[in-house]
């Protein structure tokens, strides 16, 4: 064929997988909303769940911790829950890249936005 080609089938492929791998990322960003991590602290007593992309989608409270005296207390533990919950989500969303990158020539602590 035309030996001047080759050049641009190499783009032509290039773009092919950069489309395959923005619907890939599609597809995850859809995933990761959907899971869903649960958040915990003062030994379960307040747990927080979070969906894998960070968003924070409950809190539950046990209810031997509503007394007035420990509003700090549970102030606390919330933040506490939160905090593990969303680490939780960070992790989740790395093995699910991690699992959607297997592969791929890509360089090690590249990242993509939203994951």
């Amino acid at each position: 064929m035309l030996k001047g080609l080759g050049a641009l089938g190499d783009m032509g492929k290039i773009m092919k997988q950069a489309q395959e791998m923005q619907a890939k990322m599609a597809e995850m960003q859809e995933r990761l909303e959907a899971i869903e991590v649960e958040g915990s602290a003062g030994a379960g007593m307040v747990t927080a769940t979070c969906t894998a992309k960070g968003a924070l989608r409950g809190i539950a409270l046990d209810p031997s911790m509503m007394k007035p005296e420990d509003k700090e207390v549970l102030e606390d533990l919330i933040v506490a829950a939160v905090n593990d919950a969303q680490e939780k989500a960070k992790e989740r969303a790395a093995e699910e890249m991690k699992e959607l990158t297997a592969g791929l020539p890509i360089p090690p602590g590249m990242g993509f936005p939203g994951a």
